[in-house]
């Protein structure tokens, strides 16, 4: 199929306009209580719109508790809930459970803070593997079976799960089958200066999350969700994504590589960001920006490469395997103006 021609076809459509909008919105309104990370709100934001949840890996006090309520409040009326975990956390502390009712003689199921639109999951490393995994039927498949019976969770469910990366006493490490149910890892990290002055000022007179008013809608939010779908991505992307992940089982420095899973989501992922951005097509930086957030989570490296991470940092050694997978899987630069749409090629 030919890139330019369907591509070119994609432009201009009035949902795809009406969402870049709604986009807009959304992360104006976020900022009023989260300062000075828009790019990572616009990652959260992309998973939520791609049906998927969030990693954030981050030390206490970066806002990640103030970003789930103000998802929240952003979209009007949805439902925001906490978890806190601890080692003595059950799993029907999460999910819910039945209580016989006297007065009706029958049980009656008491739904838990699972049943939420937005699900803050905190210290999900602190919470024994039992509990952990109660998380992944609601994670992968949007419902929780309690007592035999499956109930749906609300429409749309976001899980955003933290963990402290200093602190590990105490801890349960995250199975790879469950690293692999959120399509993104990130991090807010500190806000910059004038950032961090304008926080001080915001609060004087009470928190922002006080003031903060909706954006929009649960309709507008699946209206997203749908756009994403109409997102274009050429074959010559799709191709590439596929030889990224690919790349991933070939290194010498990784012992489990990036499953077909990390392949869908890399390509969810990247429509995703093209919409975020204000475009109705996917071009390969796309990809790229977003390997990382996406993929990196989900392999297992070799204990050497451990040791490297520990010596030179994880940044540095990451930016490394990002590095590596390219150098695999070049991205098809040379092949661009089959990729974009007439419009945007330049003049020769």
């Amino acid at each position: 199929m030919s890139g330019t021609t369907e591509a070119a076809g994609r432009q201009g459509k009035p949902e795809l306009e009406r969402a870049a909008r709604s986009a807009e919105r959304f992360l104006d309104n976020i900022e009023i209580a989260v300062r000075g990370k828009r790019e990572e709100i616009r990652l959260v934001l992309a998973a939520l719109i791609c049906q998927g949840h969030v990693l954030l890996e981050d030390v206490p006090g970066t806002a990640k508790t103030v970003l789930a309520r103000a998802i929240a409040q952003t979209v009007e009326e949805a439902v925001a809930s906490r978890i806190q975990c601890t080692p003595d956390l059950q799993p029907t502390d999460v999910t819910g459970l039945s209580i016989y009712d006297q007065k009706e003689r029958d049980f009656e199921f008491r739904p838990g803070p699972i049943f939420a639109n937005v699900v803050l999951v905190d210290e999900i490393n602190r919470a024994m593997p039992k509990t952990q995994s109660s998380l992944l039927e609601a994670m992968a498949e949007r419902q929780v079976t309690v007592d035999g019976v499956t109930r749906t969770l609300p429409d749309p469910f976001l899980v955003l799960a933290t963990q402290n990366p200093i602190e590990l006493e105490g801890t349960f490490p995250l199975p790879e089958a469950q690293l692999d149910r959120f399509l993104l890892k990130t991090a807010l990290g500190y806000p910059g200066v004038d950032d961090e002055l304008d926080i001080i000022r915001d609060q004087r007179h009470g928190h922002p999350l006080g003031r903060m008013q909706s954006a929009l809608t649960l309709d507008e939010v699946k209206a997203l969700q749908d756009a994403v779908e109409q997102v274009y991505v050429d074959d010559i992307i799709q191709h590439w994504v596929v030889n990224l992940v690919r790349a991933t089982r070939s290194l010498e420095s990784v012992a489990i590589g990036a499953s077909v899973r990390g392949t869908l989501a890399l390509e969810r992922a990247a429509r995703a960001w093209a919409l975020l951005n204000g475009r109705d097509y996917v071009v390969p930086e796309d990809v790229e920006e977003l390997f990382l957030p996406v993929i990196g989570h989900r392999v297992l490296f070799t204990p050497t490469f451990l040791v490297e991470v520990r010596k030179l940092g994880r940044e540095r050694t990451m930016a490394d395997f990002r590095a590596a997978c390219l150098e695999l899987a070049p991205k098809p630069e040379a092949q661009l103006g089959e990729v974009l749409p007439l419009e945007s090629q330049p003049s020769r």
